[in-house]
């Protein structure tokens, strides 16, 4: 009996990813002054497992993760491709350059942050060994090593797996001894908090915007178009025709891998969430349009089911893999965890208040774009617990800015190893 609570097999493996989900979801029902993480508890619940001992195979995690996210991403994609392009035409461009502002600034001040902490570590040498200041050479190196934590601060800040795993690429190819460790370690220590801190950014930017929930628009005929419904005789919409799913996640998972170079050490590909994504939102409005899929589908009970299970999957994974190497990560590297909620917070606060006060975007889709801009699902999930049932716009706003923050998520990644080089 005890096997089944300790060690790396299948059964220890699915009891901790129940127990995460279901103690998860149960603490998402508490409200505190009428607010809740919801689905986010399940990540929580992961690291104090994961904290507490709990050790289980990291591969297995690993696959149950990636496709706990690939279904989450499809079923998004699904739900907004009907609508995506016209509503494109309204707000996607206007969105998709804020979020180039918001990455822009997030590599700044993760730059900015670099060489702060560079020239301390410089100081605090010199002092040690009783010197005016240290050579050129000396100096270089640690503003090099300093940047390149940075980096691995940066991914987890921003919760970009795939930008993680270009920069260890990098540090690789460029024969950097240790540096995908402390890459990862950076990773590791900011991602859990950045979490916390883009759902802490939503619920902070209602006071600063003077937003009122229950006068917030939440119709998506008022503030999207929307393609004219196709009928589906009855005794066919209660079915789940998975044929289309495992159709998508088959196409996204191979245009997710195709490599774009870029002129740097290593191709940038949109990854195993990216690809998934930009073909569930092609399949979507082409398949409607075309009338191969209906909107009684895209909207099915099914696909949010599918949304639902993969994010769950996702959270307790992602903390049952970082509990253990975060709370060791923070006892060395604490002021990580700060630098990775400067950069987590920062920008989305900046980039949102504009988008809000001066380009009036509504609520809903403005929490959506937050998550997007930083390829967080999490934050796309407590949007869709805040928006009243049935909304779309929280989905709208982040598939329409994600496929291009992937794509600048990965690059600035890299660029940031390259730089300290």
């Amino acid at each position: 009996m005890m096997h089944l609570f300790t060690g790396s097999g299948v059964g220890p493996t699915v009891l901790y990813l129940a127990l995460s989900i279901f103690i998860g979801l149960l603490l998402g029902k508490i409200k505190i002054a009428k607010i809740s993480l919801g689905i986010t508890w399940v990540l929580f619940v992961g690291i104090a497992f994961s904290a507490c001992g709990i050790s289980l195979n990291p591969e297995m995690l690993h696959v149950i993760k990636e496709f706990g996210l690939i279904l989450f991403v499809v079923a998004v994609g699904l739900q907004v491709g009907p609508g995506f392009f016209q509503s494109f035409k309204k707000g996607g461009l206007a969105m998709n350059l804020m979020a180039l502002v918001n990455v822009a600034l997030g590599v700044l001040i993760t730059f900015i942050i670099a060489r702060i902490v560079a020239d301390a570590e410089a100081a605090r040498l010199a002092t040690e060994q009783g010197v005016a200041n240290i050579s050129p050479e000396g100096m270089a190196n640690i503003a090099k090593q300093s940047l390149s934590d940075m980096a691995g601060v940066y991914t987890g800040a921003i919760t970009n797996t795939p930008g993680l795993a270009a920069a260890q690429q990098a540090v690789t190819d460029l024969g950097i001894e240790g540096g995908a460790d402390r890459l990862a370690a950076g990773y590791a220590v900011a991602y859990p908090l950045a979490v916390v801190g883009m759902i802490l950014t939503c619920i902070l930017l209602r006071p600063l915007c003077r937003i009122d929930l229950k006068n917030e628009p939440s119709s998506e005929t008022a503030l999207e178009p929307q393609p004219q419904k196709q009928t589906t005789p009855t005794s066919q919409r209660h079915k789940v025709n998975l044929i289309p799913i495992f159709v998508i996640i088959a196409l996204g998972i191979i245009v997710g891998s195709i490599p774009i170079p870029v002129g740097m050490k290593a191709p940038i590909k949109l990854g195993l969430a990216g690809g998934p994504l930009v073909v569930a939102i092609i399949g979507g409005w082409l398949g409607v349009k075309k009338g191969w899929l209906s909107t009684e589908f895209t909207d099915s009970h099914g696909v949010w089911m599918l949304r639902e299970v993969g994010i769950a999957l996702f959270l307790a994974c992602v903390g049952l893999e970082a509990g253990g190497k975060f709370v060791g990560t923070v006892q060395v590297h604490y002021m990580w965890v700060v630098y990775g909620v400067i950069i987590t917070m920062v920008p989305p606060i900046l980039v949102g208040l504009f988008g809000r006060l001066v380009l009036k975007m509504n609520y809903y889709t403005l929490m959506g774009f937050i998550g997007g801009s930083h390829t967080d699902p999490p934050t796309l999930a407590f949007a869709n617990t805040v928006a009243p049932e049935g909304c779309k716009l929280p989905n709208m706003g982040y598939a329409t800015v994600y496929p291009l923050t992937m794509f600048l998520r990965i690059f600035t990644a890299q660029l940031l190893v390259l730089l300290a080089v």
